[in-house]
């Protein structure tokens, strides 16, 4: 993957650990986030990705438990054809205004293959157990309350 520094403060998506499956992103910024509120993090950098993939932003675990920081849509998806720079929507989801400081750990990033499929219309499906079984159709047997 290729990356392009947009701002001489932003730092390149790194591995924290061997074996990891996310790549930490930095912020640019400093923004106090307010309680409820959603704003959009700077990264600094925009990215290539290799043909027939796509990078997921999604959460960073201690931020989540420790701060009710997250990321809003996640997993938020980069498509291999954009060319902008990478930005982290956050929301707080606690009581307390948080602070987001250049060089904070804000979001991690993972690189999926993507399967293209064929769409075809059609009238009739094949049967399953499941069937069309919605949500919490698959939770404990014996629950009256699906």
């Amino acid at each position: 993957m290729k990356v392009r520094r947009l701002n001489k403060e932003a730092q390149l998506p790194t591995y924290a650990h061997e074996g990891d499956a996310g790549l930490d992103l930095y912020s640019i910024d400093d923004k106090i986030i307010k309680p409820g509120e959603t704003i959009l993090i700077h990264t600094g950098i925009q990215i290539e990705l290799s043909k027939d993939t796509e990078a997921q932003s999604r959460p960073r675990s201690g931020l989540a438990l420790k701060n009710s920081i997250t990321v809003l849509n996640t997993p938020g998806t980069i498509d291999e054809g954009y060319r902008g720079e990478i930005g982290v929507i956050l929301i707080n989801h606690s009581n307390n205004d948080f602070r987001v400081e250049k060089g904070m750990k804000i979001a991690q990033m993972v690189i999926k293959p993507i399967l293209r499929v064929n769409v075809v219309e059609s009238s009739v499906m094949t049967s399953t157990e499941r069937g069309e079984g919605g949500f919490g159709s698959t939770g404990l047997k014996g629950n009256s309350s699906k």
